[in-house]
């Protein structure tokens, strides 16, 4: 039966969750103007759709990835490099062999508010993944992401997308996505 937009099955009712898998705040990093908030949303055939808006940037491009720790200190160095477990170079997000961390470039408009709204399926919100990105960093570049194109060693690293502008930690829902309540 259905109860306005419950679905109960007996006695007991599934509740379905409307809120994003995880959330980042992002905080001012070598730019002291950067403001905004990622939305994450996990897709049950895998992947991760992120959105939000990001304010304070300069107007262009920016490179974007998910960094290997979820550590801020030190201007965000502690964040370590882009996300890479299964030890690939750098590359797009539409190349097959890439870090997984590498989610290309976010683009400023001439206001310099960057809205983004982007699907992945190299990464994941499952924790039983090997490429699960709860609890790390994420970052805005200060230049543009050559993609690993550029035709030297540190583009196959970081692709040369420069200073850490913004940067903020992925911080999973604790809620599950169907949560079941009992009516008696």
């Amino acid at each position: 039966m259905m109860l306005a937009g419950l679905l109960c099955l007996s006695a007991a009712c599934l509740v379905a969750t409307t809120g994003p898998d995880a959330v980042v705040d992002i905080v001012p990093g070598s730019n002291p103007n950067i403001r905004g908030a990622l939305y994450l949303y996990r897709r049950r055939s895998g992947g991760v759709d992120i959105h939000g808006t990001v304010g304070g940037l300069k107007p262009g491009l920016h490179g974007f990835h998910v960094h290997a720790e979820g550590n801020l200190g030190d201007s965000c160095k502690a964040a370590g490099g882009h996300f890479n477990p299964l030890m690939k170079n750098h590359g797009s997000p539409l190349d097959f062999h890439r870090h997984a961390g590498d989610l290309g470039n976010v683009i400023a408009d001439y206001n310099g508010v960057a809205r983004i709204s982007l699907f992945d399926r190299h990464i994941s919100l499952d924790w039983n993944s090997p490429v699960y990105i709860g609890g790390l960093a994420f970052v805005i570049h200060a230049g543009e992401d050559d993609l690993g194109r550029g035709g030297d060693a540190e583009s196959l690293k970081t692709g040369n997308a420069g200073g850490r502008e913004g940067y903020g930690i992925v911080r999973v829902a604790q809620a599950q996505r169907y949560t079941q309540t009992k009516y008696y």
